[in-house]
């Protein structure tokens, strides 16, 4: 049976609060959304550290998050022919369509990664206190950030602990 705590994994979480805490003081201070950044750290969990899919969280965050200001405009555009509603639902069922059409075709854009960066900036949009455009930018540069203090986190742990 496994331990279960052991050193890596207590260094590990260790230096991860403190990335988290640092990030948490500074995205405040710079007034910059954190769930952006976040979203992105815990997409990379989810699919175990593999770099390879760095590509499609990335990407697909920021289709997914642009794909919300894409549905302003689209609703705009058809709300007097098809209602609020009407063109709001005819937007998310064409973009979920494209996600399962495209998603072999361009899997950096259409995939998993940009339905959900989707629905959370819906949700964010009404209380949304910067641009959708700063919340790509967030997406794009902390969240990669995020992904190489990940990485960097495992080297120094791994040579840390590397005699025992």
């Amino acid at each position: 049976m496994e331990k279960i705590f052991n050193k890596r994994s207590i260094l590990f979480g260790f230096l991860l609060v403190a990335l988290v805490i640092a990030f948490e003081i500074i995205l405040p201070r710079l007034s910059l959304p954190a769930w952006p950044a976040f979203m992105v750290m815990i997409f990379f969990f989810v699919v175990h550290e593999d770099t390879k899919q760095a590509p499609h969280i990335l990407i697909g965050g920021l289709a997914g998050i642009f794909c919300t200001v894409l549905c302003g405009c689209f609703v705009e555009t058809l709300q007097p022919a098809l209602g609020h509603e009407a063109a709001k639902l005819l937007f998310v069922g064409l973009f979920v369509y494209s996600i399962v059409l495209l998603q072999h075709a361009i899997p950096y854009v259409f995939n998993s990664f940009a339905f959900m960066f989707f629905l959370v900036a819906a949700l964010a949009m009404p209380a949304a206190k910067v641009s959708p455009y700063v919340w790509m930018g967030t997406e794009l540069v902390v969240g990669a950030i995020f992904i190489a203090g990940i990485l960097g986190i495992n080297r120094l742990v791994a040579v840390i602990l590397k005699d025992e």
